[in-house]
Protein backbone atom coordinates (compact mmCIF):
# COMPACT_ATOMS: atom_id res chain seq x y z
CA UNK A 1 0.00 0.00 0.00
CA UNK A 2 1.58 3.01 -0.84
CA UNK A 3 1.37 6.38 1.52
CA UNK A 4 0.60 10.00 0.58
CA UNK A 5 3.22 12.28 -0.96
CA UNK A 6 3.47 15.39 0.46
CA UNK A 7 2.29 16.62 -2.82
CA UNK A 8 -0.76 14.58 -3.12
CA UNK A 9 -4.10 17.21 -2.44
CA UNK A 10 -6.46 16.15 0.12
CA UNK A 11 -9.83 18.01 -0.64
CA UNK A 12 -12.06 18.87 2.25
CA UNK A 13 -15.25 21.20 2.58
CA UNK A 14 -13.61 23.79 3.50
CA UNK A 15 -10.66 23.72 0.85
CA UNK A 16 -13.94 22.83 -1.56
CA UNK A 17 -15.14 26.19 -0.14
CA UNK A 18 -12.65 28.54 -0.50
CA UNK A 19 -11.05 27.20 -3.81
CA UNK A 20 -14.28 28.28 -5.03
CA UNK A 21 -13.93 31.83 -4.93
CA UNK A 22 -12.65 33.96 -7.15
CA UNK A 23 -9.36 35.31 -6.98
CA UNK A 24 -7.92 37.96 -5.01
CA UNK A 25 -8.88 41.62 -6.56
CA UNK A 26 -11.43 39.85 -8.70
CA UNK A 27 -15.48 40.26 -8.17
CA UNK A 28 -17.39 36.82 -8.61
CA UNK A 29 -18.96 37.64 -11.98
CA UNK A 30 -22.66 37.86 -11.34
CA UNK A 31 -25.30 35.18 -12.20
CA UNK A 32 -27.28 35.96 -15.24
CA UNK A 33 -30.98 36.38 -15.20
CA UNK A 34 -33.44 34.95 -17.26
CA UNK A 35 -35.70 38.25 -18.45
CA UNK A 36 -38.93 37.49 -18.98
CA UNK A 37 -40.17 38.64 -22.48
CA UNK A 38 -44.25 38.50 -22.45
CA UNK A 39 -44.44 38.87 -26.84
CA UNK A 40 -43.46 34.93 -27.50
CA UNK A 41 -46.14 34.00 -24.50
CA UNK A 42 -48.73 36.30 -25.51
CA UNK A 43 -48.35 35.60 -29.41
CA UNK A 44 -48.36 31.55 -28.30
CA UNK A 45 -51.55 32.57 -26.40
CA UNK A 46 -53.26 33.94 -29.61
CA UNK A 47 -51.69 30.96 -32.00
CA UNK A 48 -53.03 28.77 -29.63
CA UNK A 49 -56.59 30.42 -29.35
CA UNK A 50 -56.77 30.29 -33.44
CA UNK A 51 -55.57 26.39 -33.22
CA UNK A 52 -58.64 25.92 -30.65
CA UNK A 53 -61.03 27.67 -33.43
CA UNK A 54 -59.89 25.38 -35.99
CA UNK A 55 -60.31 22.37 -34.30
CA UNK A 56 -63.72 23.79 -32.95
CA UNK A 57 -64.52 24.68 -36.82
CA UNK A 58 -63.54 21.19 -37.57
CA UNK A 59 -66.04 19.88 -34.75
CA UNK A 60 -68.59 21.81 -36.50
CA UNK A 61 -68.35 20.80 -40.16
CA UNK A 62 -67.31 24.52 -41.17
CA UNK A 63 -63.47 23.28 -41.84
CA UNK A 64 -62.64 19.35 -42.65
CA UNK A 65 -60.25 17.95 -40.19
CA UNK A 66 -57.40 18.12 -42.92
CA UNK A 67 -58.09 21.61 -43.27
CA UNK A 68 -57.79 22.18 -39.62
CA UNK A 69 -54.29 20.17 -39.24
CA UNK A 70 -52.59 22.21 -41.78
CA UNK A 71 -53.99 25.76 -40.28
CA UNK A 72 -52.53 24.48 -36.79
CA UNK A 73 -49.01 22.99 -38.47
CA UNK A 74 -48.90 26.61 -40.15
CA UNK A 75 -49.67 28.65 -37.35
CA UNK A 76 -46.48 26.57 -35.24
CA UNK A 77 -44.89 27.31 -37.83
CA UNK A 78 -45.60 30.63 -37.52
CA UNK A 79 -44.37 30.99 -34.05
CA UNK A 80 -41.53 29.01 -34.67
CA UNK A 81 -40.09 31.51 -37.66
CA UNK A 82 -40.81 34.63 -35.07
CA UNK A 83 -39.22 33.65 -32.24
CA UNK A 84 -37.50 30.34 -32.59
CA UNK A 85 -33.69 29.80 -32.71
CA UNK A 86 -34.42 27.68 -35.18
CA UNK A 87 -33.34 27.71 -39.26
CA UNK A 88 -36.36 29.11 -41.16
CA UNK A 89 -35.40 26.27 -43.42
CA UNK A 90 -35.44 23.55 -40.53
CA UNK A 91 -39.05 25.13 -39.29
CA UNK A 92 -40.59 24.74 -42.93
CA UNK A 93 -38.86 21.45 -43.84
CA UNK A 94 -40.44 19.69 -40.21
CA UNK A 95 -43.79 21.39 -40.89
CA UNK A 96 -44.26 20.08 -44.48
CA UNK A 97 -42.85 16.72 -43.05
CA UNK A 98 -45.98 16.87 -40.61
CA UNK A 99 -48.28 17.42 -43.43
CA UNK A 100 -46.91 14.15 -45.45
CA UNK A 101 -47.09 12.42 -42.19
CA UNK A 102 -50.78 13.36 -41.70
CA UNK A 103 -51.77 12.78 -45.13
CA UNK A 104 -52.68 16.44 -45.52
CA UNK A 105 -50.13 16.19 -49.13
CA UNK A 106 -48.81 13.48 -50.40
CA UNK A 107 -45.04 12.79 -50.40
CA UNK A 108 -44.83 12.87 -54.49
CA UNK A 109 -45.62 16.58 -53.86
CA UNK A 110 -43.27 17.63 -51.33
CA UNK A 111 -40.60 15.84 -53.63
CA UNK A 112 -41.94 17.38 -57.10
CA UNK A 113 -41.56 20.61 -55.06
CA UNK A 114 -37.74 20.23 -55.29
CA UNK A 115 -38.21 19.43 -59.34
CA UNK A 116 -39.78 22.90 -59.92
CA UNK A 117 -38.34 25.10 -62.86
CA UNK A 118 -38.16 28.22 -60.34
CA UNK A 119 -35.33 26.23 -58.34
CA UNK A 120 -33.52 24.85 -61.61
CA UNK A 121 -34.08 28.63 -62.50
CA UNK A 122 -32.36 29.96 -59.04
CA UNK A 123 -29.55 27.32 -58.93
CA UNK A 124 -28.73 28.12 -62.58
CA UNK A 125 -28.55 32.13 -61.54
CA UNK A 126 -25.92 31.55 -58.54
CA UNK A 127 -23.91 29.53 -60.92
CA UNK A 128 -23.58 32.64 -63.17
CA UNK A 129 -23.36 35.06 -60.45
CA UNK A 130 -20.65 33.20 -59.45
CA UNK A 131 -18.72 33.76 -62.42
CA UNK A 132 -19.30 37.02 -62.17
CA UNK A 133 -18.16 37.96 -59.09
CA UNK A 134 -15.20 36.03 -59.80
CA UNK A 135 -14.17 37.93 -63.29
CA UNK A 136 -14.63 41.38 -60.72
CA UNK A 137 -16.98 42.77 -63.85
CA UNK A 138 -19.55 44.09 -61.22
CA UNK A 139 -16.43 45.62 -59.34
CA UNK A 140 -15.24 47.50 -62.50
CA UNK A 141 -18.84 48.80 -63.75
CA UNK A 142 -19.06 50.27 -60.79
CA UNK A 143 -16.20 52.05 -60.78
CA UNK A 144 -16.13 52.92 -64.25
CA UNK A 145 -19.46 54.97 -62.99
CA UNK A 146 -18.97 56.34 -59.30
CA UNK A 147 -15.58 57.87 -60.92
CA UNK A 148 -17.68 59.98 -62.96
CA UNK A 149 -19.26 61.47 -60.16
CA UNK A 150 -18.14 65.36 -58.85
CA UNK A 151 -20.69 66.13 -56.80
CA UNK A 152 -21.67 64.48 -53.64
CA UNK A 153 -24.88 63.93 -55.19
CA UNK A 154 -24.07 62.67 -58.57
CA UNK A 155 -21.82 59.99 -56.31
CA UNK A 156 -25.14 58.89 -54.36
CA UNK A 157 -27.40 58.90 -57.32
CA UNK A 158 -24.32 57.23 -59.71
CA UNK A 159 -24.09 54.33 -57.02
CA UNK A 160 -27.79 53.74 -56.35
CA UNK A 161 -27.87 53.00 -60.19
CA UNK A 162 -24.48 50.73 -60.14
CA UNK A 163 -26.83 49.30 -57.30
CA UNK A 164 -30.23 48.68 -58.89
CA UNK A 165 -28.53 47.07 -62.05
CA UNK A 166 -26.82 44.60 -59.55
CA UNK A 167 -29.80 42.94 -59.26
CA UNK A 168 -29.91 41.45 -62.49
CA UNK A 169 -26.29 39.82 -62.15
CA UNK A 170 -26.32 38.32 -58.29
CA UNK A 171 -29.66 36.68 -57.46
CA UNK A 172 -29.04 37.76 -53.08
CA UNK A 173 -29.02 40.38 -51.38
CA UNK A 174 -26.72 39.41 -48.83
CA UNK A 175 -24.61 38.44 -51.93
CA UNK A 176 -25.21 41.79 -53.60
CA UNK A 177 -23.98 43.39 -50.50
CA UNK A 178 -20.51 41.53 -49.86
CA UNK A 179 -20.01 42.10 -53.64
CA UNK A 180 -20.57 45.64 -53.32
CA UNK A 181 -19.34 46.00 -49.84
CA UNK A 182 -15.19 46.72 -51.39
CA UNK A 183 -16.43 49.35 -53.40
CA UNK A 184 -18.02 50.86 -50.35
CA UNK A 185 -14.50 50.44 -48.06
CA UNK A 186 -12.52 52.35 -51.14
CA UNK A 187 -14.74 55.14 -51.27
CA UNK A 188 -15.08 55.85 -47.71
CA UNK A 189 -11.36 55.39 -47.50
CA UNK A 190 -11.27 58.35 -50.13
CA UNK A 191 -13.64 60.42 -48.03
CA UNK A 192 -12.80 59.64 -44.84
CA UNK A 193 -12.30 63.37 -43.54
CA UNK A 194 -15.57 63.73 -44.29
CA UNK A 195 -17.70 61.75 -41.99
CA UNK A 196 -21.07 62.34 -42.45
CA UNK A 197 -21.09 61.53 -46.19
CA UNK A 198 -19.26 58.37 -45.23
CA UNK A 199 -22.36 57.72 -42.51
CA UNK A 200 -24.88 58.65 -45.18
CA UNK A 201 -22.80 55.96 -47.71
CA UNK A 202 -22.94 53.31 -44.94
CA UNK A 203 -27.10 53.30 -45.05
CA UNK A 204 -27.28 54.19 -48.92
CA UNK A 205 -25.91 50.59 -49.71
CA UNK A 206 -27.73 48.19 -48.11
CA UNK A 207 -31.04 50.38 -48.20
CA UNK A 208 -30.68 50.84 -52.32
CA UNK A 209 -29.67 46.97 -52.71
CA UNK A 210 -32.93 45.86 -50.50
CA UNK A 211 -35.38 47.83 -52.22
CA UNK A 212 -34.53 47.65 -56.02
CA UNK A 213 -34.01 43.89 -55.23
CA UNK A 214 -38.13 43.74 -56.42
CA UNK A 215 -37.02 45.45 -59.99
CA UNK A 216 -35.61 41.59 -60.85
CA UNK A 217 -37.43 38.12 -60.60
CA UNK A 218 -34.28 37.06 -59.10
CA UNK A 219 -33.73 39.58 -56.91
CA UNK A 220 -34.44 38.04 -53.79
CA UNK A 221 -36.02 34.41 -53.17
CA UNK A 222 -39.59 35.41 -51.79
CA UNK A 223 -40.13 36.48 -55.94
CA UNK A 224 -40.51 33.09 -56.98
CA UNK A 225 -42.34 31.77 -53.93
CA UNK A 226 -44.65 34.16 -54.93
CA UNK A 227 -44.96 33.16 -58.44
CA UNK A 228 -45.28 29.56 -57.38
CA UNK A 229 -47.70 30.00 -54.80
CA UNK A 230 -50.07 31.83 -56.90
CA UNK A 231 -49.16 28.83 -59.86
CA UNK A 232 -50.51 26.25 -57.15
CA UNK A 233 -53.21 28.19 -56.46
CA UNK A 234 -54.50 28.27 -60.33
CA UNK A 235 -53.50 32.52 -60.39
CA UNK A 236 -51.55 34.26 -62.87
CA UNK A 237 -48.10 33.81 -62.23
CA UNK A 238 -45.12 36.18 -63.18
CA UNK A 239 -42.55 35.21 -65.30
CA UNK A 240 -38.65 36.82 -66.14
CA UNK A 241 -39.71 39.46 -68.31
CA UNK A 242 -43.32 40.05 -66.58
CA UNK A 243 -41.54 40.94 -63.54
CA UNK A 244 -38.94 43.15 -64.64
CA UNK A 245 -41.50 45.04 -66.36
CA UNK A 246 -43.65 45.48 -63.38
CA UNK A 247 -40.83 45.71 -60.64
CA UNK A 248 -37.86 47.61 -62.47
CA UNK A 249 -39.80 51.28 -62.73
CA UNK A 250 -40.73 50.88 -59.01
CA UNK A 251 -36.84 49.25 -58.12
CA UNK A 252 -35.86 52.68 -59.64
CA UNK A 253 -38.42 55.64 -58.10
CA UNK A 254 -38.05 53.90 -54.80
CA UNK A 255 -34.17 53.54 -54.72
CA UNK A 256 -33.59 57.06 -55.86
CA UNK A 257 -36.52 58.13 -53.30
CA UNK A 258 -34.39 56.87 -50.73
CA UNK A 259 -31.18 58.04 -51.76
CA UNK A 260 -32.09 61.63 -51.47
CA UNK A 261 -33.99 60.92 -48.35
CA UNK A 262 -30.60 59.55 -46.96
CA UNK A 263 -28.90 62.79 -48.54
CA UNK A 264 -31.23 65.27 -46.89
CA UNK A 265 -31.33 63.43 -43.12
CA UNK A 266 -27.88 62.45 -42.80
CA UNK A 267 -25.85 65.21 -44.76
CA UNK A 268 -25.42 69.24 -44.85
CA UNK A 269 -25.90 71.32 -47.74
CA UNK A 270 -22.21 72.70 -47.13
CA UNK A 271 -21.63 68.36 -47.56
CA UNK A 272 -23.60 68.77 -50.54
CA UNK A 273 -21.89 71.00 -52.29
CA UNK A 274 -18.35 70.62 -52.07
CA UNK A 275 -17.14 68.55 -55.23
CA UNK A 276 -15.76 65.10 -54.45
CA UNK A 277 -12.92 63.04 -56.67
CA UNK A 278 -12.50 59.88 -57.08
CA UNK A 279 -10.42 57.86 -59.44
CA UNK A 280 -10.08 54.04 -60.24
CA UNK A 281 -6.55 54.19 -58.90
CA UNK A 282 -8.45 54.89 -55.46
CA UNK A 283 -10.63 52.20 -55.98
CA UNK A 284 -8.47 49.89 -57.51
CA UNK A 285 -6.40 49.36 -54.10
CA UNK A 286 -9.33 47.80 -52.40
CA UNK A 287 -10.30 45.77 -55.22
CA UNK A 288 -9.60 41.84 -55.49
CA UNK A 289 -9.56 41.97 -59.28
CA UNK A 290 -8.12 44.22 -62.32
CA UNK A 291 -10.14 47.55 -62.69
CA UNK A 292 -8.14 49.54 -64.74
CA UNK A 293 -7.09 49.23 -67.91
CA UNK A 294 -8.73 46.92 -70.65
CA UNK A 295 -11.11 44.88 -69.85
CA UNK A 296 -10.15 41.06 -68.63
CA UNK A 297 -10.59 38.03 -70.98
CA UNK A 298 -12.98 36.41 -68.03
CA UNK A 299 -14.48 40.00 -67.79
CA UNK A 300 -15.23 40.28 -71.77
CA UNK A 301 -16.74 37.02 -71.53
CA UNK A 302 -18.20 36.84 -68.18
CA UNK A 303 -20.62 40.58 -69.73
CA UNK A 304 -21.20 38.83 -72.98
CA UNK A 305 -22.78 35.98 -71.13
CA UNK A 306 -25.02 37.95 -68.66
CA UNK A 307 -26.11 39.91 -71.22
CA UNK A 308 -27.61 37.45 -73.81
CA UNK A 309 -28.92 35.24 -70.70
CA UNK A 310 -31.07 38.23 -70.09
CA UNK A 311 -32.24 38.87 -73.10
CA UNK A 312 -32.81 35.02 -73.80
CA UNK A 313 -34.75 35.76 -70.37
CA UNK A 314 -36.92 38.68 -71.82
CA UNK A 315 -37.79 37.06 -75.36
CA UNK A 316 -39.23 34.06 -73.73
CA UNK A 317 -42.18 34.22 -76.40
CA UNK A 318 -39.61 34.50 -79.42
CA UNK A 319 -37.42 31.30 -78.86
CA UNK A 320 -39.83 29.52 -76.88
CA UNK A 321 -36.61 28.21 -74.56
CA UNK A 322 -37.37 27.94 -70.95
CA UNK A 323 -36.02 30.09 -68.59
CA UNK A 324 -34.95 27.61 -66.45
CA UNK A 325 -33.54 26.09 -69.30
CA UNK A 326 -31.43 29.13 -70.51
CA UNK A 327 -30.27 29.60 -66.94
CA UNK A 328 -29.02 26.18 -67.15
CA UNK A 329 -26.96 26.30 -70.59
CA UNK A 330 -25.63 29.83 -69.25
CA UNK A 331 -24.37 28.41 -65.64
CA UNK A 332 -22.79 25.51 -67.48
CA UNK A 333 -20.39 28.74 -70.07
CA UNK A 334 -19.92 30.00 -67.16
CA UNK A 335 -18.17 27.15 -65.53
CA UNK A 336 -16.55 25.17 -68.26
CA UNK A 337 -12.84 24.52 -68.17
CA UNK A 338 -12.20 26.61 -70.86
CA UNK A 339 -14.50 29.77 -71.36
CA UNK A 340 -15.44 29.96 -67.81
CA UNK A 341 -14.16 31.99 -64.77
CA UNK A 342 -14.61 29.99 -62.10
CA UNK A 343 -15.22 25.99 -61.70
CA UNK A 344 -18.41 24.25 -61.49
CA UNK A 345 -18.11 22.84 -58.12
CA UNK A 346 -16.84 26.38 -56.27
CA UNK A 347 -19.81 28.09 -58.38
CA UNK A 348 -21.88 25.40 -56.98
CA UNK A 349 -20.66 25.86 -53.33
CA UNK A 350 -22.10 29.72 -53.32
CA UNK A 351 -25.43 28.40 -53.99
CA UNK A 352 -27.48 28.62 -50.93
CA UNK A 353 -29.13 25.16 -51.07
CA UNK A 354 -30.80 25.81 -48.04
CA UNK A 355 -32.78 28.47 -49.58
CA UNK A 356 -33.82 25.99 -52.63
CA UNK A 357 -35.04 23.84 -49.67
CA UNK A 358 -36.89 26.29 -48.25
CA UNK A 359 -38.55 27.19 -51.44
CA UNK A 360 -39.53 23.57 -51.72
CA UNK A 361 -40.63 23.27 -48.37
CA UNK A 362 -42.91 26.53 -48.42
CA UNK A 363 -44.55 25.31 -51.74
CA UNK A 364 -45.64 22.12 -49.91
CA UNK A 365 -46.92 24.12 -47.42
CA UNK A 366 -48.89 26.63 -49.63
CA UNK A 367 -50.18 23.36 -51.90
CA UNK A 368 -51.58 21.87 -47.72
CA UNK A 369 -52.91 25.04 -47.33
CA UNK A 370 -55.02 25.33 -51.14
CA UNK A 371 -55.71 21.49 -51.32
CA UNK A 372 -56.86 20.95 -47.87
CA UNK A 373 -59.59 23.73 -48.57
CA UNK A 374 -58.06 25.63 -45.49
CA UNK A 375 -57.23 28.61 -47.31
CA UNK A 376 -60.68 28.93 -48.55
CA UNK A 377 -62.17 28.60 -45.49
CA UNK A 378 -59.53 30.95 -43.62
CA UNK A 379 -60.58 33.74 -46.73
CA UNK A 380 -64.33 33.32 -46.00
CA UNK A 381 -64.01 33.89 -42.36
CA UNK A 382 -61.53 36.89 -42.57
CA UNK A 383 -63.88 38.48 -45.24
CA UNK A 384 -66.76 39.66 -42.79
CA UNK A 385 -65.13 42.41 -41.08
CA UNK A 386 -63.66 43.49 -44.63
CA UNK A 387 -67.00 43.30 -46.48
CA UNK A 388 -68.85 45.73 -44.05
CA UNK A 389 -66.50 48.32 -45.83
CA UNK A 390 -68.62 48.13 -48.60
CA UNK A 391 -67.99 49.80 -51.85
CA UNK A 392 -64.51 50.70 -50.13
CA UNK A 393 -63.67 47.21 -49.05
CA UNK A 394 -61.41 46.00 -52.44
CA UNK A 395 -59.26 49.16 -51.59
CA UNK A 396 -59.10 49.05 -47.76
CA UNK A 397 -57.69 45.23 -48.22
CA UNK A 398 -54.90 46.49 -50.47
CA UNK A 399 -54.27 49.21 -48.23
CA UNK A 400 -54.02 46.82 -45.44
CA UNK A 401 -52.04 43.59 -47.42
CA UNK A 402 -49.40 47.01 -48.36
CA UNK A 403 -49.18 47.85 -44.49
CA UNK A 404 -48.89 44.65 -42.88
CA UNK A 405 -46.47 43.81 -45.61
CA UNK A 406 -44.73 46.68 -44.81
CA UNK A 407 -44.68 46.18 -41.33
CA UNK A 408 -43.75 42.46 -41.06
CA UNK A 409 -40.07 42.52 -41.16
CA UNK A 410 -40.46 43.17 -37.50
CA UNK A 411 -41.52 40.03 -36.43
CA UNK A 412 -40.29 37.43 -39.59
CA UNK A 413 -37.02 38.50 -40.38
CA UNK A 414 -36.91 36.58 -43.65
CA UNK A 415 -38.20 38.00 -46.48
CA UNK A 416 -38.66 34.52 -48.33
CA UNK A 417 -40.40 33.10 -45.11
CA UNK A 418 -42.60 36.79 -44.70
CA UNK A 419 -43.87 35.45 -48.35
CA UNK A 420 -44.93 31.76 -47.35
CA UNK A 421 -46.77 33.43 -44.46
CA UNK A 422 -48.78 36.19 -46.34
CA UNK A 423 -49.27 35.59 -49.55
CA UNK A 424 -51.41 32.05 -49.10
CA UNK A 425 -54.06 34.18 -46.85
CA UNK A 426 -53.72 37.00 -49.50
CA UNK A 427 -54.63 34.93 -52.53
CA UNK A 428 -57.10 33.31 -50.72
CA UNK A 429 -58.98 36.59 -49.59
CA UNK A 430 -58.44 38.77 -52.91
CA UNK A 431 -61.34 36.96 -55.01
CA UNK A 432 -63.60 36.92 -52.99
CA UNK A 433 -63.24 41.34 -52.78
CA UNK A 434 -62.92 41.43 -56.43
CA UNK A 435 -59.34 42.05 -56.18
CA UNK A 436 -56.80 40.67 -58.23
CA UNK A 437 -54.79 38.21 -56.87
CA UNK A 438 -51.66 38.54 -58.66
CA UNK A 439 -51.61 42.20 -58.21
CA UNK A 440 -52.19 42.20 -54.78
CA UNK A 441 -49.28 38.87 -54.57
CA UNK A 442 -47.05 41.90 -56.18
CA UNK A 443 -48.29 44.60 -54.07
CA UNK A 444 -47.22 42.41 -51.21
CA UNK A 445 -44.43 41.08 -52.05
CA UNK A 446 -42.65 44.94 -53.40
CA UNK A 447 -43.90 46.20 -49.51
CA UNK A 448 -41.94 43.49 -48.53
CA UNK A 449 -38.74 44.70 -49.69
CA UNK A 450 -38.98 47.25 -46.69
CA UNK A 451 -36.58 45.51 -43.91
CA UNK A 452 -34.05 48.50 -42.41
CA UNK A 453 -35.61 49.75 -39.14
CA UNK A 454 -33.15 47.31 -37.40
CA UNK A 455 -29.73 45.90 -37.90
CA UNK A 456 -31.07 42.07 -37.79
CA UNK A 457 -33.61 43.23 -40.38
CA UNK A 458 -31.59 42.26 -43.15
CA UNK A 459 -28.11 40.45 -43.77
CA UNK A 460 -26.73 43.42 -46.00
CA UNK A 461 -28.26 45.75 -43.25
CA UNK A 462 -25.94 43.85 -40.78
CA UNK A 463 -23.07 43.18 -43.30
CA UNK A 464 -22.68 46.97 -43.41
CA UNK A 465 -23.57 48.34 -39.55
CA UNK A 466 -19.93 46.64 -39.19
CA UNK A 467 -17.06 47.65 -40.90
CA UNK A 468 -13.87 46.99 -40.19
CA UNK A 469 -11.73 49.88 -40.20
CA UNK A 470 -14.75 52.04 -41.42
CA UNK A 471 -17.30 53.71 -39.09
CA UNK A 472 -21.07 53.18 -39.93
CA UNK A 473 -24.34 53.89 -38.75
CA UNK A 474 -25.53 53.28 -35.62
CA UNK A 475 -29.04 51.86 -34.90
CA UNK A 476 -30.39 55.15 -34.12
CA UNK A 477 -29.60 55.93 -37.88
CA UNK A 478 -31.73 52.67 -38.70
CA UNK A 479 -34.31 54.12 -37.01
CA UNK A 480 -34.34 57.41 -37.70
CA UNK A 481 -34.24 56.40 -41.43
CA UNK A 482 -37.06 53.74 -41.19
CA UNK A 483 -39.03 56.41 -39.59
CA UNK A 484 -39.23 58.60 -42.78
CA UNK A 485 -38.25 55.44 -45.64
CA UNK A 486 -41.21 53.16 -44.33
CA UNK A 487 -44.58 55.36 -45.39
CA UNK A 488 -42.54 56.48 -48.54
CA UNK A 489 -42.29 53.11 -49.24
CA UNK A 490 -45.36 52.51 -48.72
CA UNK A 491 -47.15 55.27 -50.24
CA UNK A 492 -45.12 54.33 -53.78
CA UNK A 493 -46.11 50.77 -53.54
CA UNK A 494 -49.96 52.23 -53.42
CA UNK A 495 -49.28 54.26 -56.10
CA UNK A 496 -47.85 51.41 -58.48
CA UNK A 497 -50.74 49.26 -57.38
CA UNK A 498 -53.45 51.93 -57.79
CA UNK A 499 -52.72 53.90 -61.08
CA UNK A 500 -49.23 52.46 -62.55
CA UNK A 501 -49.25 48.90 -62.32
CA UNK A 502 -53.08 48.77 -63.78
CA UNK A 503 -51.38 50.61 -66.77
CA UNK A 504 -48.92 48.02 -67.37
CA UNK A 505 -50.90 44.96 -67.66
CA UNK A 506 -51.43 44.49 -63.70
CA UNK A 507 -55.25 45.33 -62.97
CA UNK A 508 -55.62 45.77 -59.45
CA UNK A 509 -59.67 45.23 -59.54
CA UNK A 510 -61.73 42.40 -61.10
Amino acid sequence: MSSSSATDTVTTPSATRWASLPPQGQTEAPKRRRTFRPAPLLVALVLAAFAGWCIWAATGGDLNPMGAMTLVVFAAAVWLWIFSPLDDTYVALGAALVLVATGVVTDNELFSSLGEDTVWLLLAAFVIAAGVTASGLATRIAGFVVTGATSVNQLFHLTTLVLVVTAFAVPSTSGRAALALPVFVALATVLQERRRVVLALSLLFPAVILLSAVGSYLGAGAHLITSQILASAGERSFGVASWLLLGLPLALVSSHVCAELILRLFTHKADRRLGVSITLEDLQRHAPTPITGPMTTAQSRSAMLVAVVVVLWCSEPLHGLHPAVVGLIGALLAASPKWGSVKLAKALKSVPWSLLVFMAATLTLGTGLVNSGAADWLARQALGPVNSAGATAPALFVILVVILSTAAHLVIQSRSARSAVLIPIIVALAPGLGVDAAAAAFASTAAAGFCHTLTSSAKPVTLFSDVEGVETFQPEHLLRLSAFLAPVSAVLVLIFSFWIWPLMGLPLFM
